[in-house]
């Protein structure tokens, strides 16, 4: 069974000691998929109501993904070089994929600061649009893809 890296060897929290791992280039991306009423759907993409919903989150996802180590606890501050958020209307299900990415050359990866940038811009999407949708749905957080580092890269499948 592979070990997890952030509990000692008696089971308590810890951080991760990178000081010895070199700098690499790092790339990663995740998603999250909010579901919502056709109304609110409508509303999120058309800037209507409280501006530009789509705007707002991108921001609030950039930002999160700076903040993640003051978020979780046991990540490292990272110095990204680049972090995007950008979105995908799913007309067919009232739906927006979210898909954040980013960029670092560090000692530890950005996973995590993907998949935070996701969860915030759908929670920020959620906040603009609870007035017309409380019943919105947000799903399918998950890494889309990493690349760099030693335990070397990853694709989702589908």
């Amino acid at each position: 069974m592979t070990k997890l890296t952030h509990l000692d060897e008696t089971g308590a929290a810890r951080m991760v000691d990178v000081s010895q791992k070199p700098d690499t280039a790092r790339e990663a991306s995740a998603e999250a998929i909010i579901v919502l009423s056709e109304e609110a759907f409508a509303a999120a993409l058309s800037g209507a109501k409280k501006g530009d919903v789509l705007a707002a989150a991108r921001i609030a996802g950039i930002m999160a993904a700076k903040k993640t180590s003051e978020l979780i606890p046991l990540c490292h501050p990272i110095a990204l070089s680049k972090a995007t958020v950008d979105f995908e209307p799913l007309a067919d299900r009232h739906g927006i994929r979210i898909v954040a990415s980013a960029k670092t050359t560090g000692p530890t990866g950005i996973e995590m600061e993907v998949l935070t940038a996701a969860s915030i811009a759908a929670l920020t999407i959620y906040d603009m649009v609870k007035a017309v949708d409380r019943a919105a749905v947000i799903e399918g957080v998950r890494l889309v893809a990493k690349s760099g580092g030693k335990s070397g890269d990853y694709k989702a499948e589908r």
